[in-house]
């Protein structure tokens, strides 16, 4: 039997070879979604192992997913992300997510990386808003809500400002206030051309919005579709946090991974299907569709937009495989023997 080695990252490894470079997890990204429109992926979707019954229990008891994948061009790469989430490690001092990536070699199979992936799920997350801000929302966007002030409020508000460089005030809404102020310090500190505003008044805020990012567990939907205005593009990034109107009155519906959204059931898009109030040619597009150019982007100031992303290992992987590579490059990582001689 030859030698196998493999290249380990730890987090501290990944933070020197640019894991946290937003451009370029922008990159990453698009360039993953353009080529599962080109067919160049194998992407069978996500596994999820869930404590309990229900979307609330899961919400406590939490989940581990498991998300394979293979992405080619440039990156030419099979892997998979393996992520735990614990809902109740905020009362042990630990972070809710924690992500590992193997990275294999697509021709022998055998693992080339084990990666921790922590970073580069709230990198790549963050990422996907970049995208669709970048074809969704208005031009000149200047106001935006971000609803869950924890670990991917830093990294949406980066991608937002990325795609949308005029955002100037941003609100912040938290079930924890003193999370929201926590966020807006973080905001003023970090872009002091911004007026980082936290509050209760999640309907006043929407009103003023652009754009309504919203990353947080809610199993029910606290904003309204009658809050929106014109040209405004919400964010339903992660759970139930809008309702029925707001889909309803969105001039197009757009995900990252339709067919995994409706695997997925846990957002208001997903759960309007299910019950038969949104079909299948009521889609406009997915992302990669549009950066394509098989489907238009916004077309004029007025549209009101739904965003529904889910997610899928090959992000994560095109990010991974990067940061692998300069690693390789850079002679930086753990080497271990998979298999000796």
């Amino acid at each position: 039997m030859s030698q196998a080695n493999l290249l380990f990252l730890n987090n501290k490894a990944m933070e020197t070879v640019g894991v946290s470079d937003m451009a370029e997890a922008i990159h990453d990204v698009e360039r993953a979604y353009v080529l599962t429109q080109e067919g160049d992926v194998i992407s069978p979707g996500k596994c999820v192992l869930r404590w309990g019954k229900t979307v609330e229990d899961e919400n406590v008891l939490g989940r581990i997913n498991a998300m394979p994948g293979y992405i080619g061009g440039e990156y030419d790469m099979a892997g998979i992300k393996w992520i735990g989430s614990g809902p109740m490690n905020f009362k042990k001092g630990l972070p809710r997510a924690s992500v590992t990536v193997i990275l294999n070699d697509p021709d022998t199979k055998l693992p080339v990386c084990i990666a921790d992936g922590t970073r580069v799920s709230t990198i790549r997350t963050g990422a996907s808003g970049g995208v669709a801000i970048k074809l969704l929302a208005k031009s000149d966007a200047s106001v935006m809500t971000i609803c869950g002030a924890g670990a991917q409020a830093p990294t949406q508000f980066e991608a937002a400002r990325i795609a949308r460089p005029g955002i100037r005030t941003l609100y912040i809404y938290d079930i924890r206030m003193e999370n929201a102020q926590r966020f807006a310090d973080y905001v003023t500190k970090t872009y002091p051309d911004v007026k980082a505003i936290p509050t209760e008044n999640i309907e006043e805020a929407v009103r003023n919005s652009d754009i309504i990012d919203c990353v947080t567990l809610a199993s029910e939907p606290f904003i309204r579709g009658e809050w929106l205005k014109k040209g405004s593009l919400v964010m339903n990034m992660a759970d139930y946090e809008v309702d029925h109107d707001c889909v309803k009155r969105a001039d197009k519906l757009v995900c990252d991974y339709w067919e995994s959204v409706k695997h997925r059931m846990i957002s208001t898009v997903a759960l309007m299907w299910r019950d038969g109030l949104v079909k299948d040619e009521d889609i406009h597009a997915d992302l990669g569709e549009i950066l394509v150019g098989k489907k238009a982007p916004r077309e004029n100031d007025d549209e009101i937009i739904y965003f529904n992303a889910v997610g899928a290992g090959i992000l994560d992987i095109a990010v991974t495989v990067r940061c692998y590579r300069r690693a390789m490059e850079k002679g930086l990582g753990t080497e271990l023997s998979f298999w000796e001689e």
